[in-house]
């Protein structure tokens, strides 16, 4: 991504808004707009939106699962049985 290359002012964007549509959803890049010279928005194609939010949650689930892993190997977990007998019990769930 060039981010040089996709700053524009606030002000241009809505006066020539058909053309930097046009762009964001040809190029899939995000958008930057400035207001009296200093970067304020950004603005981005839907479907890259929904890709990028995919995208962070599959590292958010990935950072989830060291995080637990990091846990065991220090020995803070707790066995899958003990826990499935505790709920069951909880909650009266017949355990078969």
């Amino acid at each position: 991504m060039r981010i040089a290359h996709n700053i524009q002012s606030l002000t241009r964007f809505i006066r020539e808004n058909p053309k930097y549509i046009k762009y964001l959803k040809k190029t899939k890049e995000p958008m930057f707009l400035t207001v009296k010279g200093e970067a304020r928005l950004v603005v981005q194609d839907v479907e890259a939106y929904e890709e990028l939010m995919r995208f962070k949650d599959r590292m958010e689930t990935i950072a989830g699962i060291k995080r637990g892993l990091e846990s065991m190997r220090r020995g803070e977990g707790r066995d899958a049985e003990e826990v499935f007998d505790e709920l069951f019990r909880e909650f009266n769930i017949p355990n078969e």
